[in-house]
């Protein structure tokens, strides 16, 4: 039995709006997945950043009091602490926090901790996780 040409289907080409709808969908989900990850391991490496500067700072006050064992750590002033630093690098470190502030360190605390005003900053709510804080006791 012949079929009239007329009477076939003619070949799909393309896409329907429905495969094209779910396809922009998943791509849009899977952009918003990226760009939280992302975000996280920001502020991670700046918390990261942190610690490892307040480190810096923590072993130019050890080092400051090993030559100047009468001198007590509440009076340090970042003169005094700043050739003991690794590099000697003419300043005190500071931070940029989660908010986009400057932070400044606490020098007159020991382990020394980063300040935003007259507060403690520690936006990871933990003085022993590495983040923010010297890690130490």
């Amino acid at each position: 039995m012949k079929t009239h040409p007329s009477t076939c289907r003619p070949a799909r080409r393309g896409f329907t709006l429905v495969e094209v709808t779910l396809v922009i969908g998943l791509m849009i989900g899977l952009s918003a997945i990226v760009v939280f990850s992302v975000s996280s391991i920001n502020s991670w490496r700046r918390g990261r950043d942190a610690s490892e500067k307040l480190r810096s700072v923590y072993l130019a006050q050890k080092s400051y009091l090993a030559d100047q064992p009468s001198k007590n750590y509440a009076t340090f002033t970042a003169a005094e602490l700043i050739p003991y630093l690794p590099g000697n690098p003419g300043a005190m470190p500071t931070q940029v926090g989660n908010s986009g502030e400057t932070l400044s360190i606490n020098l007159q605390v020991m382990p020394p901790v980063y300040r935003n005003g007259s507060s403690a900053y520690d936006p990871s709510g933990s003085s022993t996780d590495g983040l923010w804080d010297v890690g130490l006791p």
